[in-house]
Order: C-alpha cells, then structure tokens, then sequence
C-alpha cells in the first residue's frame, strides 16, 4: 500500500511542470509519506528536496560568419617625375649701329643693312653732294637738288651684323628673374582680355626658374 502511494505521487510530480521551490517529503509515525510545498506538521520526519526549474532550451546562436576580408586597395601608381623645364640658353648681343646690348634666344643674328652714315663714317662734303663739280654748293635745297643718285645711296648701305656671345648660368638667371618681374608688372596693369598671354608667359618664366 506504501508502495503504491509513493508510485502515485511521484507520477503526479513527474506529470505537473517542475517549477523552482523546495518540496517537503513528509513522512508520518505510520510510515504515510506525504510530498508538499510547506513544512511537515510536527512530529513527521521532514525531508526537505530542491526541484530544478525547468529552462527551457535555448540552441546555441550560430556560429558567426567569418569576417569579410576586403582586400586592401592598391597604392595609387608614383606620380612620374617631371623634371623641372630646363634654363634656355641665351645670349647678350650688341648691336653693330649703337653699341646698345639686348638678349636674345639666338647666338646668330641676321646681317642686315644700315647707311654707312649711322655708323659714324664720314659723308661726302656739300660741295660734292650738291652743285655742279668744284662748285660751292647751295645753301637751300631748294635751290638747287645737288647730284644724288641711286648709285650714291647704293653705295652708302652697309652690311652688318650683332656680336652675341652665350650667357653663363647665373647671368642666364638674373635675366630671367628680370623678365619675370617684368612680365608681372605688365599683366597687373593688362586688361583681362591681354591677360591670358602674359599669364602663360609667367607660368612659364616660374619653370624655368626652378633650375635657377
């Protein structure tokens, strides 16, 4: 009968959800065992049980995906070397009429003509440029156009040609800044219409410059 009563109440307590608490196993002076949430009456033997709480399952998450990898971008290509535009060469020339200097890109001038006069040789006297032979002259050219021809100016043009000689490299610069300095000077003052000639002028003195 015992038996049977402990069968009974283990299959009810195994039949209701266990919930989290402590359960009394009773037991009476007759050996009637009673299973209940509060404490035994006096004089039972009291055996106190601890029932799990039922927890539910919960599956473990996933396994996380491995992390995306992005490959790492490729360093931009150098930027090629552009070497700085190297220093023109120039050159210092004087004229063969004045003696006056300017510079020039060209080491070789053209030879060109001027009238011997400009070079400071001597003309032919009145007396000869004006009147008959031997004569005095004319004080007024009015009164008498004296004897120039063609031949006579002919014969009076000359042929001549500036001496140039190459500038060094720190001449070569001091030109250059000196231009530069110029060529500002005439786009501060040009018209935005005159600008874009001077502006590439500029761009292109400062290039040249770097080697200086």
């Amino acid at each position: 009968m015992l038996l049977r009563l402990c069968t009974l109440v283990l299959i009810a307590c195994l039949s209701v959800p266990a919930v989290a608490g402590t359960t009394y196993k009773c037991t009476a002076t007759n050996g009637k065992v009673v299973y209940q949430d509060r404490p035994c009456p006096a004089g039972q033997h009291q055996e106190a049980l601890q029932l799990d709480e039922s927890v539910p399952v919960t599956p473990p998450p996933p396994p996380a995906p491995p992390p995306v990898i992005t490959p790492a971008e490729p360093p931009p290509p150098p930027v090629p070397f552009e070497p700085p535009v190297p220093l023109p060469v120039m050159y210092a020339c004087q004229r063969a009429t004045d003696g006056k200097t300017y510079l020039s890109e060209h080491g070789d001038p053209q030879p060109h003509q001027v009238p011997y006069g400009i070079l400071g040789a001597g003309s032919l006297p009145l007396s000869q440029a004006y009147g008959p032979p031997n004569g005095a002259g004319a004080s007024a050219p009015e009164l008498n156009r004296g004897r120039v021809r063609p031949g006579m100016i002919a014969n009076y043009y000359v042929w001549v040609q500036d001496q140039c000689r190459e500038l060094t490299r720190d001449e070569t610069c001091h030109a250059l800044r000196d231009a530069f300095d110029e060529n500002a000077t005439k786009l501060r003052r040009a018209f935005k219409s005159d600008q874009p000639p001077l502006e590439k002028r500029e761009e292109q003195l400062r290039e040249q410059l770097r080697n200086c």
